[in-house]
């Protein structure tokens, strides 16, 4: 079989971006490689519409994640990100003290946002669609996120280890995890809007 210049750029960039280096060496297949988000690297941001003047925006500033990636099968498993709902930060102290109680988060019963993912699929030489379920306010439900690949290399400054940059956004309803305050009356929309912006080191030693 043929393939054209385009695939095989295509499956080059896929290799490249998400495996961080193959074996090529003999028969060697490549094997899953784990990688761990840069926290000092991570921005998750939210935006929703605030009495239909403006949209507030906000993020949450304490976040840990890890996801694997098989390159021999364009798969990606065992990833979670975890965000603590507390850190949630909109550079307004009241308001923000109104987002941990329970008309919005609940921290004190909830004190963890978790997306586990379930898949990934390449769109594109540098895209992707990336599967998962949000689990928050005790309900979960499946989220796609729109993935561009930004940048695979070794780092040229500090750890120096290899590393993914990646961006990410997707649109929710709050509504769907029972967070329903001020939607009827139309003081908070329901819709939010994601956007992340992040760093992956790969963990060189291993899958742990």
């Amino acid at each position: 079989m043929k393939c054209t210049g385009t695939a095989l750029k295509r499956n080059a960039l896929a290799a490249a971006i998400l495996a961080g280096g193959m074996v090529i060496s003999g028969n060697a297949v490549a094997e899953p490689q784990k990688y761990t988000i840069d926290d000092e690297h991570f921005t998750m941001t939210f935006k929703v519409m605030h009495i239909g003047y403006a949209r507030v925006i906000g993020m949450f500033r304490e976040v840990e994640g890890q996801f694997v990636y098989d390159p021999e099968k364009q798969t990606v498993s065992d990833g979670e990100v975890v965000f603590q709902a507390d850190s949630v930060f909109t550079n307004h102290e009241e308001r923000d003290e109104h987002l941990r109680g329970e008309d919005f988060l609940n921290v004190s019963e909830h004190p963890e946002i978790r997306f586990e993912v379930t898949g990934f699929e390449m769109t594109g030489e540098s895209t992707g669609k990336l599967t998962g379920d949000l689990s928050m306010l005790g309900k979960t439900n499946p989220v796609t996120l729109d993935v561009v690949l930004n940048k695979a290399a070794e780092y040229p400054i500090g750890h120096g280890d290899y590393t993914l940059g990646l961006s990410a956004h997707a649109v929710i309803e709050r509504s769907d995890w029972g967070m329903t305050y001020g939607i009827a009356d139309e003081l908070v929309g329901d819709e939010v809007r994601l956007q992340f912006e992040f760093e992956a080191n790969r963990n060189d030693g291993g899958w742990f």
